[in-house]
């Protein structure tokens, strides 16, 4: 164990005193809670200067009923041509642009919005159901029933969904409040974060074994200690490194939710009437969800960097250099890809038989189920997952080991499938 150990403290001494490693920790909090707040921050606060469309209507139903609003502003010009329309008002006019309505509405091509400038989709969503809802009152009118309006405005309604997750009390105050939305953001958010500690500490395992085989580093140091030990310190090493910056985020972000996001979010932000709004602001500052969300994530993290940190220095001591390494890498990488295809899947249906599935077989399963978790998965499927993930790591350390301590002597050749099988089965 002192071998180990000392093994361990070299190859994380050697990474976390890198400025980019710093950085990187420092940083990585604040991207991420910038990327869920940022959206509705924007949408709450992002307004932009009022742009004036010059309307054209051929039809004479559409341009006196556009409803300007803070975002446009529709100007109705009944003598003009479209030609002379985008002559007079170009880019130097300072009009946004022209909106053609030919004399038949529905026709194709016979709504046309003519810019000087850069549109957007919400701008071309807003003319474009504006104009759908008149051509559809005008057919509604044809039917020539009495106070049409009044009916219109008296049906229109709104429906805000509120869900709770069932406590078995069906009271408001007990029940727990739950968004697809926000759950959608954090799986995506928590699954990109595993695939990307996996992939990048799992290379510099590769990395490290490669470049001390090709120095003859490791053939001096296996006169001290054995391959195995080298191996798992190697592994423990930078899975440490990796443990170590987790450790930080946790800390940093549960502290933001505890202090910064209630300074930020102010009573009126609060009280919008933006749903999304609010249960963002209600999952960012709930402190004891975040520590356990993160304590979920070191589990899977820790257990799927141990699982594929054994494959990468297997496929490390194989070869003589990285770019060998890729034939055994790409087998390494096929089920790390998969899990971020099934994960898109998860946000259809999170209880879907091919997420459970995948949730529970170890090679998928860290990305997937942390995927999974901020949908309120069941206690006992996650435990499940955890000790299917950890007892596969034990096999693939075994597994790796047989290689490991034949490959790191070979040099000048890369070995095949056979090979590696032979391997494995040496005494």
């Amino acid at each position: 164990m002192k071998k180990i150990y000392l093994i361990i403290s070299r190859e994380f001494l050697e990474r976390v005193r890198k400025k980019s490693f710093i950085i990187v920790t420092l940083l990585m909090p604040l991207f991420m809670i910038g990327i869920m707040v940022a959206p509705s921050l924007m949408m709450l606060y992002g307004t932009s200067d009022q742009k004036q469309v010059v309307v054209i209507d051929r039809s004479g139903r559409i341009a006196d009923k556009l409803t300007s609003s803070a975002e446009i502003l529709f100007v109705p010009e009944r003598e003009m041509s479209k030609a002379e329309a985008c002559n007079i008002y170009n880019e130097e006019s300072g009009i946004f642009g022209v909106l053609y309505i030919g004399s038949d509405v529905e026709a194709r091509d016979s709504v046309q919005l003519i810019t000087n400038s850069s549109s957007s989709m919400m701008l071309e969503e807003n003319i474009a159901s504006q104009i759908s809802a008149i051509v559809e009152h005008d057919k509604l009118l044809a039917y020539n029933i009495e106070n049409l309006d009044e009916i219109l405005s008296s049906v229109e309604t709104h429906i805000e969904l509120s869900t709770y997750l069932n406590d078995g009390t069906g009271e408001e105050e007990t029940m727990e409040s739950t968004s697809s939305g926000i759950s959608y953001a954090l799986g995506m958010i928590l699954g990109m974060l595993l695939y990307m500690v996996i992939i990048l500490y799992g290379q510099m395992v590769l990395t490290s074994v490669v470049e001390e085989k090709a120095s003859r580093v490791i053939d001096v140091m296996v006169t001290s200690c054995s391959p195995f030990q080298l191996m798992m310190g190697k592994i423990l090493g930078i899975a440490a490194v990796a443990l170590t910056q987790i450790a930080i985020w946790a800390l940093l972000i549960i502290a933001a939710s505890k202090w910064l996001i209630p300074a930020v979010f102010s009573a009126e932000v609060t009280a919008t009437n933006d749903a999304m709004m609010q249960a963002l602001v209600g999952t960012l500052g709930d402190t004891g969800y975040i520590a356990t969300l993160f304590a979920y994530v070191t589990l899977f993290i820790l257990g799927g960097f141990l699982l594929y940190a054994s494959l990468y220095a297997a496929s490390g001591s194989a070869v003589d250099s990285v770019q060998d390494g890729q034939q055994f890498n790409t087998i390494i990488m096929l089920p790390i890809i998969l899990s971020i295809i099934v994960m898109m899947s998860v946000f259809n249906d999170p209880n879907s038989p091919m997420a459970f599935w995948a949730s529970m077989i170890p090679f998928t399963s860290p990305i997937v189920m942390i995927a999974r978790i901020p949908f309120g998965i069941a206690t006992w499927e996650i435990i499940v997952s955890l000790v299917a993930l950890y007892l596969t790591f034990v096999f693939t350390t075994w597994l790796a080991a047989k290689i490991f301590r034949v490959g790191i002597f070979m040099h000048g050749k890369r070995p095949s499938w056979r090979e590696l099988g032979q391997w494995i089965r040496e005494k």
